[in-house]
């Protein structure tokens, strides 16, 4: 198991990765490209291009040279940042692997002197947001974005 920086020609590998990691909660929850193009379902690679340029970091999670998680980091105002594009691949999951992503986005959001490390996630996936809180997050706030068809948990784990 080894964890990768990934940079834009990873862009389509991670793609697949997280796609296929979020298919499944898109059906749970009655997302598709129509009633929410944002969801990391959608994801093309484009998206990871444009947010690595903006200065955003990317990891790939391999397992025997084959990408199985990844997960990024995008910086923002006063030290805090964002993890964005949780994802491992289905049959992966409940492994460790997601906590293994987590602790290394931490680790580098350490590094980068951050304050804060937040993550948004769809308020009503529960037991998503007990994982988060076992990992050491707190809820912060819930929101209605114009843009999406449900309800945001922003949760966050201070540095």
């Amino acid at each position: 198991m080894r964890i990768r920086p990934a940079n834009i020609a990873d862009a389509p590998l991670a793609t697949k990765v997280i796609r296929t990691a979020f298919h499944g909660v898109a059906q749970r929850f009655g997302l598709d490209a129509d009633n929410c193009p944002t969801h990391p379902s959608n994801c093309h690679p484009e998206w990871i291009e444009r947010a690595l340029q903006r200065g955003g970091r990317y990891w790939l999670l391999e397992n025997d040279g084959q990408a199985i998680g990844c997960a990024s980091l995008m910086p923002r105002d006063n030290r805090e940042c964002g993890l964005e594009r949780l994802a491992v691949l289905p049959e992966q999951q409940r492994r460790g692997h997601g906590r293994m992503l987590v602790e290394h986005v931490l680790d580098v959001a350490r590094e980068l002197n951050m304050r804060k490390l937040q993550a948004g996630i769809i308020a009503a996936h529960t037991e998503l947001a007990a994982w988060y809180r076992r990992l050491g997050f707190n809820d912060e706030h819930r929101a209605h974005v114009a843009h999406l068809p449900f309800e945001v948990l922003y949760m966050a784990r201070k540095l």
